[in-house]
């Protein structure tokens, strides 16, 4: 690639760059020198699952991979501890060592999905800031001023509120910055929430008597309700290690303006070639299920191998859309007022445990419904808690628990009146 098509191809996507011309002239001198960039993202452990949200930066990370440059995967055992302030409006509730290490675990595993391992170097930030004595903790302080600190919105917003702001809190991004100092990043990934840390980043390499590293915002991934932000404590997130049928589902869900911001920062299609993808489904020469279900088996590719992609698109075809249903479904027959509330229909049918796990599992997304009236053609997914169905309007409908529409997970359900 020339240097202009290596830019295109490592901002794509991207919400902001600074600098791109820092940028053009490193990867300049990489080409000339051959010594590879140094590029890292730290992701603190907080939780042991990694969820497409997140490989919206891990692919980019594989991006600088593909074009030859070291990849640092970052963990921050150390930071971790401390709680990101980013985005908060309380303090966090710190960690503590054996979560964050049981978590830091799984990363490991779950990273290498997208990175190449041979090409990965994972580090822990524990390893030199752990080491830091209270004179070195006391310089780091001495290279940044509370006034700059307190520019950032959280703490602000939280001081106009009267909302406490502790003392550690003020070194986190005085800890993720000498990370780049540590690792002497010429590159550092993270989400628009993180710019404030990353260009601290920036400050504390010079002050150190490095260069700048130059710093990516990569958006934050709307969930499967395409409002907030992918979570998994909203219940709207697709993890990696998910069964593929049940990814594949959960993506063939998402809304028909969602898949192209999905197409975007999930696969590795060019801009160009994605907007070639959608004017096609504007003319109406494509349509935009089945480039939807394209996405689909192109994401559970990536995660799952070409086998698993392609038997869960065959089941999705001949379950779903096929509008097929087993012959021998069970059937869940009930009487009394026709006015049923949901988690109490998924309980009693057998298909959730106790009203607790139902309600979990409507708020994850994973509660379906159809209908007679639609030959039980078309599924609607219930979402609250307390929803309740109607048998008076629909006798006889079809609840799905997940989106796998596996046999031992549908029941028939049937009104038999007074």
């Amino acid at each position: 690639m020339t240097i202009d098509d290596q830019i295109a191809y490592l901002t794509k996507g991207a919400e902001e760059t600074i600098r791109v011309e820092e940028l053009r002239a490193k990867l300049e001198r990489a080409a000339k020198t051959g010594k590879p960039l140094r590029v890292k993202a730290g992701f603190d452990p907080t939780a042991p699952d990694i969820h497409l949200g997140h490989t919206v930066l891990i692919r980019k990370l594989k991006h600088f991979q593909d074009l030859g440059h070291t990849v640092i995967f970052l963990i921050g055992d150390f930071t971790g501890l401390i709680g990101d302030p980013s985005g908060q409006n309380v303090t966090r509730k710190p960690m503590t060592s054996e979560e964050v290490a049981a978590n830091a675990e799984t990363y490991k595993k779950q990273v290498f999905k997208i990175l190449d391992p041979d090409k990965t170097v994972v580090d822990f930030n524990s390893k030199w800031l752990g080491k830091l004595t209270g004179r070195d903790w006391i310089t780091l302080c001495s290279k940044y001023t509370v006034a700059r600190l307190l520019e950032r919105d959280d703490f602000s917003k939280r001081l106009k509120e009267q909302r406490p702001i502790s003392v550690h809190e003020l070194l986190y991004p005085l800890a993720q910055a000498y990370d780049s100092v540590a690792l002497e990043a010429d590159v550092e990934l993270g989400g628009t929430d993180q710019k404030f840390n990353l260009l601290v980043g920036r400050t504390i390499q010079a002050e150190y008597g490095q260069e700048s590293q130059v710093i990516m915002t990569m958006p934050i991934l709307e969930g499967l309700d395409g409002v907030q932000k992918m979570s998994k404590s909203l219940g709207n997130y697709i993890g990696i290690s998910e069964p593929p049928a049940e990814m594949f589902g959960k993506i063939m869900s998402i809304s028909d303006d969602l898949m192209w911001r999905y197409y975007l920062l999930l696969t590795d299609e060019a801009p160009k070639d994605i907007e070639e993808i959608k004017a096609a489904a504007s003319s109406g020469e494509s349509h935009p299920f089945e480039l939807k279900k394209s996405l689909a088996y192109e994401i559970v590719l990536d995660f799952h191998g070409a086998q698993a992609a392609g038997e869960a698109q065959r089941r999705f075809e001949a379950e779903i859309q096929a509008k097929t249903l087993p012959s021998d479904l069970p059937v869940y027959e009930i009487s009394g007022p026709p006015q049923q509330r949901l988690d109490k229909l998924l309980t009693g049918s057998g298909l959730a445990a106790s009203g607790t796990v139902a309600q979990q599992k409507m708020k994850e997304g994973g509660v379906y419904i159809s209908s007679a009236d639609s030959n039980f053609s078309e599924w609607q997914r219930i979402t609250d808690p307390t929803w309740v169905l109607d048998l008076g309007r629909f006798p006889e409908c079809i609840i799905r628990w997940g989106s796998t529409n596996r046999r031992d997970r549908l029941r028939r359900i049937k009104h038999k009146g007074k």
